[in-house]
């Protein structure tokens, strides 16, 4: 099999689109600041124990993505304040995962731990590997309760508020979901609504079944046969052989002499006659003695 230059071309662009599909879904723009926390009391600790301050990352995507490479800061104009190390598989996202920042200014502890402070902060900001894209900002409140979060009040969704629970590294939302079933129950709950449902469902399945087999009706009705001759134009094909010719003699000769037959066995078959003769005589031949004496040979 010998390969074109459109083969080969085909091959080329194919590959690239994959490349950069990949190297796209590995990308940081994914990435969303969820929550953060500015003054920890009692909360979340540190590899070292200590109750400081942090910044929840929330990858939006399906894929898993490394934060490595990018920039955070608390100062716009200075995107590259701190550079998140390459290479750590602590700095890889899972799809739909998190990773939890230390602003404490403690680099010393680890690469999770930024070279800035959010007390002093009055906006946090993530950084593309180029230090000039923004990936996501957001502007802290101006007062903050000890303890109390605040972030996303869905994860990755764009409205902010201070939240009822601490959820680092973990979902937001902590409410209990209401099921689809049950906010129809609290719209319908005498089930008014379902039964129209139900019924315009049925209904139109059978109306749309009914319209089906009405105009499909047509094709049962075709004559191959006929419709053959028709489209190849034959010569051969006269009027009188696309007409319906019926059963041919040898079949109706052999239906006559079947039901001739049934008919003529129809009777019973006898193995012996029995003849009733009329006597002339008036009176009732079985009270008669006369039939019974031996009659005198001659």
């Amino acid at each position: 099999m010998f390969f074109t230059k459109k083969h080969v071309f085909f091959a080329v662009f194919l590959m690239a689109s994959l490349f950069a599909v990949k190297s796209h879904a590995q990308s940081g723009i994914d990435l969303r600041i969820n929550e953060f926390l500015v003054y920890n009391d009692s909360s979340y600790v540190d590899d070292f124990g200590i109750h400081g301050p942090w910044i929840e990352i929330f990858n939006t995507a399906y894929n898993s993505v490394d934060i490595g490479g990018l920039y955070m800061t608390n100062d716009p104009s200075n995107p590259k304040m701190y550079y998140i190390p390459k290479g750590d598989p602590k700095t890889i996202i899972p799809p739909r995962g998190y990773i939890v920042l230390w602003p404490d200014d403690m680099t010393t502890h680890g690469i999770l731990h930024l070279n800035f402070h959010l007390e002093s902060s009055k906006v946090i900001a993530l950084y593309d590997a180029n230090g000039r894209t923004l990936i996501d900002q957001v502007e802290l409140p101006a007062e903050n309760t000890p303890d109390v979060t605040y972030g996303r009040l869905v994860d990755g969704g764009p409205d902010w508020g201070f939240l009822v629970k601490n959820t680092p590294a973990a979902n937001n939302d902590t409410s209990i979901p209401v099921s689809a079933a049950q906010k129809f129950v609290e719209m319908d709950p005498i089930g008014v609504a379902m039964m129209m449902i139900a019924m315009s469902v049925v209904f139109s399945a059978l109306a749309l079944l009914y319209l089906f087999f009405k105009n499909t009706s047509f094709f049962y009705k075709i004559d191959v046969k006929k419709l053959l001759c028709y489209l190849r134009k034959k010569p051969e094909c006269k009027e009188e052989d696309i007409e319906d010719e019926g059963l041919p003699g040898e079949v109706v000769s052999a239906i006559a002499l079947a039901l001739h037959l049934y008919q003529s066995e129809l009777h019973d078959h006898e193995n012996s006659i029995l003849t009733i003769k009329k006597v002339s005589r008036t009176y009732s031949p079985w009270s008669s003695k006369i039939y019974g004496l031996r009659q005198m040979p001659r």
